[in-house]
């Protein structure tokens, strides 16, 4: 029984070790190394087919040239600004006369009418009297104007009121002052013109318009900003200048104005031009500030060349306050001239007789409205023509 059992043993054993000599000779087969797999896949993730054999041979196209990155566009320089060619006085004249026509026309219809009454009482000539006044032509100039017409109707009779009226009217406003502009200096020296004024009466406006007048009777300018205590009056100075070609001579915020005009006038005599306009400044604090400073510009800018104009430019709407100015601008330097700004939106024309009477000097420029072109010299037929309507 035991040798029985022995035996199954053995068997059984033996049948284990074959079982397993058979399956490890499978596993093995299967495990037989094949060529290795293509890991290369197309854009959708999936192995690439394989080859054909009689397909013709794949020419391999050069790898793609590398592209370099463009260099950045260089900024296109600003173009020029476009030269304006101004307006001549021809046609400024006549534009004078048009809107002066239409703003001070009131004076003298009303004058007229009162004129023209059948009988000139004291009433009446009490009312010509407070229309002058009213027109800002001042208390002495209207007092004499009352007195010569007066005396005409009385000795002529049957003489036109217009007529007489136009005559001393005329000769109130003083046709014989010399109303061109000094704008030229001496020998190969450029003229030099100083405007000065209140900030707000229009100054560097002025002077931008003064430029274009120049320019359009060919002229060479320079322009100065020495108003340096405002950055925006600097700017539209330069501004001005670029539009009709001229050099505008800058300096920084709150430089000396001095400085600034010294420097414009020896630009203009380095550059040979015909004349240099230097902008002040127009700050009216305390009259004794304003002398100081206007003089110590005067005389820097004198040590290149001789002023040959001092332009003050007067708000012809702010009436008697204009006066007010016109003295301390007087005081302060030698003003030659007057230009009176805004003239056409004020019914009180009388103030050419006042401050030219207040100056002693003429009305030489007039400002007709906000246009570039809007400046015409005074002329003083056409101002009194206008005054009469036509």
């Amino acid at each position: 029984m035991d040798a029985l059992a022995l035996v199954i043993l053995v068997i059984a054993v033996v049948g284990v070790a074959l079982v397993g000599a058979v399956a490890g000779l499978v596993v093995t087969r299967r495990r037989k190394p094949g060529p290795l797999p293509d890991t290369h896949t197309d854009v959708l993730g999936a192995p690439p087919a394989d080859p054909d054999p009689d397909a013709p041979p794949v020419e391999l196209s050069a790898p793609p040239a590398t592209i370099e990155p463009e260099a950045p566009a260089e900024p296109a320089a600003p173009a020029a600004p476009e030269i304006e060619r101004p307006e001549g006085t021809a046609s400024r004249l006549v534009r004078l006369r048009q809107r002066l026509a239409g703003s001070q026309g009131t004076l003298g219809r009303g004058l007229l009418a009162l004129l023209s009454r059948e009988r000139l009482d004291e009433d009446t000539w009490e009312d010509i009297e407070d229309t002058l006044l009213t027109a800002d032509i001042g208390v002495a100039p209207t007092q004499e104007l009352v007195e010569r017409l007066r005396t005409r109707l009385r000795v002529e009779g049957s003489a036109d009121p217009r007529a007489v009226l136009r005559e001393e009217l005329l000769a109130l406003v003083d046709p014989t002052m010399d109303r061109a502009l000094q704008v030229s200096g001496e020998g190969d020296e450029p003229g030099v013109v100083l405007v000065v004024g209140v900030n707000g009466a229009g100054k560097t406006t002025t002077v931008g318009k003064i430029a274009r007048i120049l320019v359009a009777e060919d002229r060479s300018v320079v322009l100065g900003a020495a108003d340096t205590f405002r950055a925006a009056a600097v700017e539209q100075l330069g501004t001005w200048g670029e539009r009709v070609g001229v050099e505008t001579v800058k300096g920084e915020e709150g430089a000396d104005p001095a400085s600034v005009a010294f420097r414009a006038v020896e630009e203009g005599r380095r550059a040979g031009v015909d004349t240099v306009i230097v902008d002040t400044a127009g700050r009216l604090q305390n009259k004794q500030g304003l002398m100081d400073e206007l003089g110590k510009v005067k005389r820097v800018v004198e040590k290149q060349a001789p002023v040959t104009e001092v332009l003050l430019v007067l708000d012809a709407t702010t009436g008697q306050n204009g006066m007010i100015q016109a003295r301390v601008f007087s005081d302060a330097v030698d003003v030659t001239g007057i230009v009176l700004t805004k003239l056409d939106g004020s019914a009180k024309g009388g103030i050419v007789v006042a401050v030219q009477r207040e100056l002693g000097v003429p009305v030489k420029l007039v400002g007709l409205g906000e246009g570039a072109d809007d400046l015409a010299p005074f002329d003083a037929g056409a101002f009194v023509d206008a005054l009469l309507g036509g």
